[in-house]
């Protein structure tokens, strides 16, 4: 999966869980509230993982261009 996925897919499950937490909190649901808290760290992790893929790319690509630099 690519970073953009990722942090797309983090995104709509941060969203959905800070929405179950609130339906919980208005119908007096622990169950809806734990769900949403579970979901929305799932979409925080999903960011993250968006994010280092996304810094691995870039020191691969700086690595690549200093390593041309020097060859030159």
């Amino acid at each position: 999966m690519g970073s953009t996925t990722d942090k797309i897919k983090g995104t709509a499950n941060e969203a959905m869980g800070n929405a179950k937490q609130g339906i919980g909190e208005a119908t007096g649901s622990d169950r809806m509230k734990g769900e949403g808290v579970v979901q929305e760290a799932k979409g925080k992790g999903q960011q993250a993982m968006g994010d280092a893929k996304d810094a691995g790319k870039e020191a691969m690509d700086r690595a690549a261009a200093a390593a041309k630099r020097a060859t030159e």
